[in-house]
């Protein structure tokens, strides 16, 4: 079974997915079905449940916003994918609170320096497991914020709160 919670925060509610203690989603979104429908089959076939504690990933989350930026780096992640996009999401997971990287750094931090930026942001495109996976510590070397999956709002807000908080 997916376990679901909701867990506010200042730029609106955070859906949180988990099976068997591992976070496999999160997003920005108030209906935690819409990052449910984004997961394998094989994982949509085990049903969704909606509770009002998951345990520690919602505990991480609190203690992110209230300055530990640490704190999202504790909770075990699993998510589908590639090999390639798989080393991409666990360097996207080394980025330091606080810090940015652009999309080519993030293919040489992950060792793939060919891949360039085109693999890593697709890497952060399909990224299910946002901002424990901080995709949003990604910006495009001409500058700007670029995309962001739940809007640049949010990326921005994530980006000001590590800031200020380091």
């Amino acid at each position: 079974m997916i376990t679901a919670q909701l867990v506010p925060t200042p730029v609106g509610p955070l859906a949180l997915l988990t099976r068997e203690g591992v976070l496999v989603a999160a997003g920005f979104t108030a209906e935690p079905k819409e990052m449910f429908v984004r997961l394998t089959p094989a994982l949509q076939s085990e049903g969704l449940d909606v509770v009002s504690d998951l345990g520690a990933p919602a505990e991480a989350v609190r203690a992110y916003l209230a300055g530990d930026l640490f704190a999202l780096d504790a909770v075990p992640v699993a998510q589908p994918g590639t090999a390639t996009r798989k080393r991409l999401h666990q360097a996207l997971r080394e980025v330091e609170a606080g810090t940015t990287v652009s999309y080519a750094e993030l293919a040489v931090r992950a060792g793939l320096p060919k891949t360039a930026a085109r693999a890593a942001g697709s890497a952060c495109a399909q990224n299910l497991i946002a901002p424990f996976v901080p995709c949003h510590r990604v910006l495009p070397s001409g500058g700007g914020y670029g995309g962001y999956y739940y809007g640049v709002p949010i990326k921005e807000w994530l980006l000001h709160h590590e800031a200020g908080q380091k």
